[in-house]
């Protein structure tokens, strides 16, 4: 069975890169790995060295087991539609400006084709190990509600008032009843904007079915995957990982490990200045110790709060864009070997 590891947590954490050092430690614990990113910005190709990342994984040159792989959500919600909608009716969706402007607009559109796309990678199995850098979107908690607001979306009180239930032949009592009405709507707004849309709504209804028993997979995906909250000690991004602690478990698993991200050494907390250092080092020295005190702090406070396992991954002047330098970042990690690589 492919194992998930879902790195989420705020933007500008670094989960992007602490995704690709967990796929490259994965890959060389001998483990088929392909590492998943949904980020916008295509940050995960740099970090791993195989360049441009696209739909199809890539295979790293470098480093055997290792695959990268980019969603592009539009192109992603056409293959929802046609996995979802018969033939006819999936060409008229994915030509509809209508749905154009729900795949790039409607707020849950990106994370749940990522999330189908990551089903279909755990389900081939291709991989030991699927790495998914989750979206930053609403601080990536919309990736794991995603499945839910899809299916009220396709299956909800509007598209259902509009529609109608699964009486048949409702389409063509639609046609012969609703459609000249819209025509007389249309002829005063001076379009058939009307009409157009509730036809979309139409085709859209008829992917609810599916859509909710994909759902529903997806979510047995979210309870048996792996999750890590990554975040600093600073104070958003931990609001953010209080809410992930919060929430997660009404729609996934409980997270089972919060990672701290830019840690400094627990010993700069005790480590005095000798006697002859000048006064302006002896003060920055001070302020580093102070500082390294609160990170720990927070650690402390959060890990008792939450009742959950803490990791630390040290701060270090640049981020890592080899193999090598991935590699070593997770070695130098404390707690990450609770992963198992």
């Amino acid at each position: 069975m492919t194992r998930a590891i879902l790195v989420t947590g705020a933007g500008g954490v670094g989960k992007t890169t602490l995704s690709a050092a967990i796929a490259v430690r994965a890959a060389r614990s001998g483990k088929r790995t392909l590492a998943l990113t949904v980020d916008p910005a295509r940050r995960l190709a740099d970090a791993l060295g195989v360049g441009t990342l696209g739909a199809v994984p890539t295979a790293n040159a470098q480093l055997e087991l290792l695959w990268g792989a980019m969603l592009d959500a539009e192109h992603s919600w056409d293959a929802v539609a046609r996995r979802h909608a018969d033939p006819e009716v999936a060409e008229r969706l994915v030509s509809s400006e209508f749905f154009r402007v729900a795949a790039r607009h409607f707020p849950a559109s990106q994370s749940y084709a990522a999330a189908e796309r990551m089903a279909d990678h755990l389900e081939s199995g291709e991989w030991d190990v699927v790495v998914v850098d989750t979206p930053p979107a609403a601080g990536g908690i919309e990736f794991f509600t995603a499945p839910a607001e899809t299916r009220d979306l396709v299956g909800g009180r509007l598209i259902r008032w509009i529609t109608g239930g699964p009486l048949p032949g409702r389409r063509s009592l639609f046609r012969i009843a609703g459609r000249p009405a819209l025509r007389m709507a249309s002829a005063v707004l001076g379009s058939d904007l009307l009409e157009r849309v509730a036809e979309f709504l139409f085709d859209l209804r008829t992917t609810h079915d599916s859509v909710s028993r994909r759902a529903a997979a997806i979510e047995r995906h979210f309870r048996q995957a792996s999750t890590l909250v990554v975040t600093t000690a600073d104070p958003a991004p931990l609001r953010e990982a209080e809410r992930f602690f919060r929430e997660l478990p009404k729609v996934a698993s409980r997270p089972e490990l919060v990672v701290f991200n830019r840690s400094l050494p627990d010993f700069w907390t005790t480590a005095p200045a000798p006697a002859d250092t000048p006064p302006v080092l002896a003060e920055n020295l001070r302020r580093w110790s102070s500082e390294a005190t609160r990170q720990a702090a927070h650690r402390g406070e959060f890990a008792a709060h939450h009742k959950t396992v803490v990791a630390t991954v040290p701060w270090q002047p640049e981020s890592p864009t080899s193999l090598h330098a991935l590699d070593e970042l997770f070695t130098r990690a404390e707690g990450l070997d609770v992963l198992g690589f």
